[in-house]
């Protein structure tokens, strides 16, 4: 059988390890992969440091997946060997739940896999994944341009559509990262008047030009008095891992509405009153299921969407790594497997 590399986690903490494998079959619901590229994610470091219990290692990260199927298994149907697919983090499920239930579905407890995290994922050249897994790539989207957008892009264009707000309405984009960057274009180009908030303003001109409406600094001043002076925000999406951040621009919401936390933090303190005069809410959201991923795929095709990314060769996985955790790339990192 023919060989595979990897670029596997021996035990949480560990540094990458280059490793060859023999490449895997597909069981009757799997497809094989040939992988073409991959983000590299913060969300890797759940794996690579180990920050959820029950991980077993040796584990092979790695959740922004586009490649090629080269094998699909024996009762597989709407796939076949040379279809352009994409794998997010959403590695699967049971099936009782049917693929067009939509992101409410991902909180299920029919999932069964993590791709990176409970399964191998993408820091290889070849990789396994549930037929549920699967997404369609359209054919003309560059595969490496795209990888992120099976997570940080299908994050943030899903939280943005199930936010409750319409075209034209205020939607503030807090921080403007990995993330935000991706999330100001998907606002915009849903009709949303954009604004982002971010400290300092040396993005700004970057920002405006991916469709930032305006732009708020928050070191000149009170974000959430900014955005109340504009009307109030009908959402905010906060993609920062700040709780002061959150906290300082909750108060920027308008009458019914609704902050939705994308960014991971343990907690931030809440003006109730504040929120119970104008029904206001904090929501989170986390992700989606395949047939999300291929619907951020098609609007972004539609529109000319893609992340702002720094390239890294396949055999340089820890140096992208480290380059991503390092909080300095601008704006995300992806593996080139060929």
């Amino acid at each position: 059988m023919s060989k595979m590399i990897a670029m596997e986690v021996p035990q949480a903490g560990a540094k990458l390890q280059r490793v060859e494998r023999e490449i895997p079959k597909p069981s009757p619901k799997q497809l094989l992969i040939k992988i073409d590229a991959c983000g590299v994610c913060h969300s890797d470091s759940l794996t690579v440091e180990g920050h959820i219990p029950g991980i077993v290692y040796p584990r092979v990260p790695g959740h922004e997946v586009i490649g090629v199927v080269q094998e699909v298994g024996s009762v597989v149907e709407g796939w076949k060997p040379g279809d352009r697919i994409g794998v997010g983090w959403f590695g699967g499920s049971c099936g009782y739940c049917t693929r067009c239930c939509k992101g409410d579905s991902f909180a299920c407890s029919n999932i069964t896999a993590f791709t990176g995290l409970t399964s191998d994922g993408g820091y290889a050249t070849h990789m396994l994944a549930d037929v549920s897994a699967a997404a369609h790539v359209p054919s003309d989207l560059d595969e490496v341009e795209s990888a992120p957008l099976l997570c940080a892009g299908v994050t943030t264009f899903n939280a943005l559509r199930n936010s409750g707000a319409r075209p034209g309405d205020l939607v503030a984009i807090l921080g403007v990262g990995g993330l935000g960057h991706l999330a100001v274009q998907f606002a915009a180009r849903q009709g949303f008047r954009t604004v982002a908030v971010n400290r300092g303003r040396d993005k700004e001109e970057l920002i405006r030009s991916l469709g930032a409406h305006d732009y708020i600094d928050t070191t000149k001043g009170d974000p959430a008095e900014a955005l109340q002076k504009m009307g109030g925000a009908k959402a905010i999406l906060a993609t920062v891992t700040s709780a002061d951040a959150m906290q300082s621009v909750l108060g920027g919401l308008g009458p019914n509405g609704t902050m939705m936390v994308i960014g991971a933090v343990s907690g931030f303190p809440i003006n109730t009153l504040d929120m119970l005069s104008k029904r206001s809410s904090v929501r989170g959201w986390y992700s989606g299921v395949a047939i999300d991923s291929e619907e951020t795929l098609d609007f972004s095709k539609l529109h000319k969407i893609s992340p702002i990314n720094e390239i890294f060769p396949f055999d340089e996985a820890q140096a992208a790594y480290d380059r991503m955790m390092s909080g300095k790339a601008r704006f995300r990192v992806v593996l080139k497997m060929s």
